[in-house]
Formats: structure tokens, C-alpha cells, sequence
């Protein structure tokens, strides 16, 4: 197999993977960025531990007419701007303020909580069970000592029964996406309770974003040291209130959509009990301590955690460094080759922050590749010299033997030993070029770093597809054409770059059919890859290019094969 040959093979066999895997998830093409996230309704259902909450039907109004008529505290971080809602104590008011529902600069800010009661509700809520005592609920109206939730300025909510019982709730924020939340009762009582803690993030419908087999949307958490990647919104609905209930030593568990992700997260040495459930549509992920028995006079602490915000690669890896977090890096879903993906991330990552913009950053990630791998193209190149020294003896060995392919088989082998040929080693590139492919595509769709991210020219967003396409006349027409149909310039120069390689590479001998089959590829590939990230068309642009200037250089370097093909 030649240098050609192996670069086309590479390229199918990696489509072929995403686009079966696709397939068998109903979606064509892998998914790319899309312009906007939305998140759906929210409204609390019963936590198992808990007594159920009667939820009835209500009319979905403005949200600022809905924040306005409970009292809050603002929250106001670098990444971070909304409320809580003293009533309930509930999380239910969050934007991000650096991250853009589109690339366009008056978009408004992504919004991933809002309060029960307007569209795109979606809350997070801390509370306890227990019988017998008088328990804070969804009405229950808390004070605050404080006004405003800021980094190194936490805020403590609190409210008494009237039975000798008082609750608090200490709640702290950091500078990227992680709440601490601080759960504490004092019985005053005469006599003990038996209480637990429990926190929850509810939302009301699955999310817009599609789930694949390549990119897991929807319940997910990490329960006994397990990523919980294989339960989707039908199981949860088919599972009813009675859920899927999990037992673990710490972990975490969330919804999360494909760049943003909201978890509560126990504390990482206690025995918790876990559940999704859900009720009419209606999704929650919760996490309960074991109860505990508080004499009269004593109190008792829960500590817990709750990640709102995007999906940080460094900031979730950071966390599970800082405070002992079971993987809680998984809620990127990295998939099979996670090993070589997050290297391939953070050396991306790195080269962006070096040069500041990620189409260079690409570039020079291609130059690295290639770079690393040009001892093994050496070896495949001198290889397939070899190969293509020996073909005339092949060929006669393949008439000679026609009808007994076991001795063909043995000849074979003779003359490769005789000759010193590794018949697989122009194989290897394409193995590697496997996992560096869908690592790329994955880093790409997957990471929020690459969200929005621009390069030159009209390439906007290298996470989503080349927008520009000669068949609509490059926008003139008022017609977005999608699938086969949005053949986009990048694409056309990955294919036009891809000929080039034929043209200008000595190919080994082929039967015209073969030879006809591998012409048409450059084209088959432009199709294949359009509706593909526009950064991973950068890369195997650049690819290509380094490949053809690689292989000029090979051949001057490399003498021709000596006539070790003699008799």
C-alpha cells in the first residue's frame, strides 16, 4: 500500500465509523456545533426520601414577571450572573455571561436555570425528609444574611418550624461553576429526630440537543465509580417515579446537555443514595446522605456540591484534583479514546493560548502530527518502494500459482523474507490515523473551549460546518442546502488537495478498475466531509498538503530500491 492509498484508507475508515455509529443513532452526519442551546421547563417531582410534591398545571409566564414575585439574592460571579429564590431555596435563576446562545455579538447571554413557572424552567433545590417534624418545603420563604452571592462571600439562608427546629443553608460560590452548599439543623426539641439531607436539579422535558452514540445528552452521573452514559430520557420515562436508584460511596449525578451540564454532588466520602426519576415529562436527578439522628440540643451538618455552568475540560479536571470528585471529567463524554483525545485537547488548547486563535492553533497541531509521525512515513515510504520493486515478481508468482494459492502464499512469503519486506508496515499510518481523526472531530464538537471559535475570512465558528457553498451561490440564493447537498468550499479544497496527492505520488500498479475506484475518491470524501466541523477540514487540508510536500521530500531522500528483484 502506498502513502496515497493509506491517507484515503485512513480517511474512509474513519468516516465510516461516524457515520455508522450515526446511522444507528438516526442521525446522518455527526452532530456539529449548532447556533443555539435551549434548555426546557422544569418543575419539582418527588424525591424518594421525601414526601411527594403536588404539582398541578399552571400558566407559563414572563420570567422577569416570575422572578419578581418572590424575593432574592443575586448571584454575581466572573462566569455566573443570577438569583436565588428564597422561596423554596432554590437555584432557579442562571446565565452564563461569557458563553453567547450564537455567534452573533448582540447575543444574549446562554440562560441554563430559569424558575418553575416561566418557560425554560430548570432549578436546583437543597432540602431534608424525615417524619414526624415540621420540614421546609417549596413554599417555605427563608432569610438571607446577605444580598449578594460573590466568590469568597458566601450567603446563609435559615428559617425555624416553630417546633424547636431551625435549618440553614450555607451557600458559597467560586469563580468558575461550583456551588457549596452546607446543610445544617439544630434540634431545640425535647425529643430526637431522624433526618436526611438531599439536593436535586430538576428540569421539565429532555434536552434539544440530540444524544448519539458519540455524544451522550441527558441523565448522567458517575454512581460507584461507574460513568452513567447509557440511560437516556425514554428510560427514564419507561422507569416512571419509580426511577433508576443508585448506591455509592460519593460520585455525582446531573443532566447534561452537550456543552452545559448542571450535577449535585455529594460529598465525596459519604454513603449516598441516588435516583433519576421522572413524572409526565417531568426529570430529576437527586442524592441523599444516610438519615441521621440529632439528640436534643445537637446539630448536624450535610455538606454537598452543585456544578451549574459549561463543560470546562480543565475547570471539571481541576475539581476532581481539588476536591477529591469521583471523574466528574466524564461528564464530557471522551468516549473510546479518551487516552489520546484529552492530550490532544490540551496540546490544542495550549497552542490556542499561544497564538490566539484555534484555526492557527490547528495548523500547527497538523505540523506536530505529521511531524511525529514522519519517521513512521519514512519507513511505510521506503516500504512501498520495495512493494512496488517487487510487483513484476509478484505478478509471475500470481500467474505460476493461479491454482494453488496456499503455494502462492508460500512464495509470497519467501520473497518478502528474501527481500526483507514487511507487506503491513504501510498499514500502520492508517491505524494511527483512526484515533487521531476522531480525537480531533471529538476535541472539536465536544469541548466548550472550541465553541465559537472563529479563524479567518468567513469561518465564523470552526466548531459547526463551513457555512459557504457554491450551491446556493455562495448565499445569493435564499436556500440553505444541508446533508450531500451543502458541499462547502473547505470541503472542495480537502478534495481538490486530496487529487493533488494522486497526481503528483508515483501509485503502485492497479488494475484499471482499482485505479478508477481511488480517482473517485478525493471527490466521494469532499461529500463526506462537508457537513463535517470546518476545523477538522482545516486539519486534513493542512494534512494533505504536508503529505504531498512530505512525500517529495521522502523520495528525494530515499534511493531508489537496488534490483533485489533479480532472479
Amino acid at each position: 500500500m502506498n502513502e496515497q492509498r493509506n491517507l484515503v484508507l485512513a480517511l474512509v475508515l474513519s468516516a465510516v465509523v461516524l457515520l455508522g455509529w450515526a446511522l444507528v443513532s438516526d442521525k446522518y452526519f455527526p452532530t456539529a456545533n449548532a447556533p443555539t442551546t435551549q434548555i426546557v421547563k422544569g418543575k419539582e417531582v418527588a424525591l424518594p426520601v421525601a414526601q411527594p410534591v403536588a404539582v398541578g398545571p399552571q400558566a407559563v409566564k414572563d420570567r422577569a414577571v416570575v422572578l419578581a414575585q418572590t424575593p432574592r439574592v443575586r448571584i454575581l460571579t466572573p462566569l455566573l450572573a443570577g438569583s436565588i429564590n428564597l422561596k423554596g431555596a432554590r437555584i432557579d435563576d442562571l446565565t452564563l455571561t461569557t458563553q453567547k446562545e450564537t455567534i452573533d455579538k448582540n447575543s444574549p447571554p446562554v440562560r441554563l436555570f430559569g424558575p418553575d413557572g416561566s418557560q425554560d424552567a430548570y432549578f436546583a433545590s437543597f432540602g431534608w425528609a424525615g417524619q414526624g417534624i415540621a420540614l421546609p418545603d417549596s413554599n417555605t420563604v427563608w432569610t438571607a444574611a446577605g444580598d449578594v452571592l460573590a466568590p469568597e462571600k458566601p450567603v446563609t439562608l435559615t428559617w425555624n418550624n416553630g417546633q424547636g427546629q431551625g435549618f440553614a443553608i450555607k451557600l458559597a460560590v467560586d469563580k468558575g461553576y461550583l456551588f457549596t452548599v452546607q446543610q445544617s439543623i439544630t434540634n431545640g426539641a425535647q425529643a430526637p429526630i431522624q433526618v436526611r439531607s438531599y439536593s436535586l436539579v430538576n428540569r421539565e422535558g429532555p434536552s434539544k440537543d440530540p444524544s448519539t452514540w458519540q455524544v451522550h445528552v441527558g441523565p448522567i452521573g458517575v454512581m460507584g465509580g461507574v460513568a452513567q452514559y447509557k440511560t437516556n430520557w425514554k428510560d427514564l420515562d419507561a422507569a416512571g417515579a419509580a426511577g433508576q436508584k443508585f448506591q455509592s460511596t460519593g460520585g455525582w449525578i446531573g443532566f447534561s446537555d452537550k456543552y452545559w451540564l448542571a450535577a449535585v454532588i455529594p460529598d465525596p466520602k459519604a454513603q449516598v443514595d441516588a435516583a433519576f426519576t421522572a413524572d409526565n415529562g417531568h426529570y430529576q436527578a437527586e442524592a441523599a446522605p444516610a438519615p441521621v439522628m440529632i439528640a436534643p440540643g445537637r446539630s448536624a451538618t450535610a455538606s454537598s456540591y452543585l456544578f451549574a455552568g459549561g463543560k470546562d475540560a480543565s475547570m471539571l479536571d481541576s475539581y476532581d484534583a481539588r476536591y477529591g470528585f469521583d471523574k466528574l471529567d466524564h461528564a464530557i463524554d471522551w468516549g473510546w479514546f479518551r487516552f489520546i483525545e484529552k492530550p490532544i485537547f490540551y496540546l490544542l488548547d495550549w497552542l490556542f493560548k499561544l497564538v490566539g486563535n484555534f484555526g492557527v492553533a490547528i495548523i500547527l497541531l497538523t505540523l506536530i502530527v505529521r511531524g511525529v509521525m514522519f519517521p513512521i512515513a519514512q519507513r511505510q515510504f521506503k516500504s512501498a518502494n520495495q512493494m512496488k520493486a517487487v510487483q513484476p515478481r509478484l505478478k509471475a508468482l500470481q500467474e505460476k500459482h493461479k491454482e494453488d494459492k496456499v503455494k502462492l502464499q508460500e512464495e509470497m512469503m519467501k520473497l518478502y523474507k528474501a527481500e526483507k519486506i514487511n507487506p503491513v508496515a504501510g498499514c500502520l499510518p492508517v491505524f494511527l490515523q483512526i484515533p487521531i481523526f476522531f480525537s480531533l472531530y471529538k476535541v472539536l464538537t465536544l469541548t466548550l473551549e472550541m465553541r465559537h471559535q472563529p479563524f479567518i475570512f468567513w469561518i465564523k465558528d470552526l466548531s459547526a460546518p463551513d457555512p459557504l457553498t457554491p450551491v446556493n451561490l455562495f448565499g445569493f440564493l435564499p436556500w440553505e442546502p444541508t446533508g450531500f447537498l451543502h458541499l462547502s468550499v473547505l470541503a472542495i479544497l480537502l478534495g481538490g488537495t486530496m487529487w493533488l496527492q494522486f497526481k503528483l505520488n508515483p501509485q503502485m500498479n492497479m488494475d484499471p478498475a482499482q485505479k478508477q475506484i481511488f480517482s473517485m475518491m478525493p471527490w466521494f470524501m469532499m461529500f463526506i466531509m462537508s457537513p463535517f466541523a470546518a476545523g477538522l477540514q482545516v486539519y486534513y487540508i493542512m494534512s494533505n498538503l504536508l503529505t504531498v510536500g512530505q512525500m517529495q521530500l521522502l523520495a528525494k531522500r530515499t534511493p531508489a530500491p537496488s534490483v533485489a528483484v533479480t532472479r
